[in-house]
């Protein structure tokens, strides 16, 4: 595949953009608007957790202030040293949200600014976990009478980037 020259030296300075903000502050949040079709959700992810140890975070179907909050948080925690766990609940005692731990199965179509930081192709892609949230009626998405629906908050490996 090849690059226009314009691109290229638009993803360089992306590329050294982003580099200098993980040395500043050990992790990036990236935030992916909606696309055109209905299983194209808006998601957020970190990029720079991989290189702590620990899975990259994504939380979809939220706001970018919203998702930004939540990952900034979360990532906050892993960075002193934290590790979050598939099924363990995070909350925090000044946010009235609640959150579930998920593996993430297919990182390698979701994570693509993480992957290009980190120069790994998706089959080999860095690990993820998808942070579920609990809907305001109180129901997280695998539960019965849960309001949102599939396209509020897609299970993990459910939707693509």
């Amino acid at each position: 595949m090849t690059t226009d020259p314009q691109t290229t030296a638009w993803l360089d300075q992306e590329d050294a953009h982003l580099a200098q903000v993980i040395r500043s502050s050990r992790w990036a949040v990236q935030y992916v608007g909606a696309g055109d079709r209905p299983d194209e959700p808006a998601f957020g992810y970190t990029i720079g957790l991989f290189g702590m140890g620990h899975p990259e975070l994504v939380v979809v179907g939220l706001d970018v202030d919203t998702a930004h909050g939540v990952l900034q948080r979360a990532a906050g925690e892993v960075a002193v040293g934290r590790d979050l766990v598939p099924g363990e609940l995070l909350t925090w005692p000044d946010w009235e949200g609640v959150l579930v731990v998920e593996v993430c199965p297919n990182p390698g179509e979701v994570l693509l600014g993480a992957n290009r930081f980190y120069q790994r192709p998706p089959e080999y892609s860095v690990p993820a976990h998808q942070l579920a949230w609990r809907h305001v009626e109180g129901r997280f998405p695998w539960e019965p009478g849960y309001a949102c629906g599939p396209e509020c908050q897609p299970r993990p490996g459910t939707w693509r980037a």
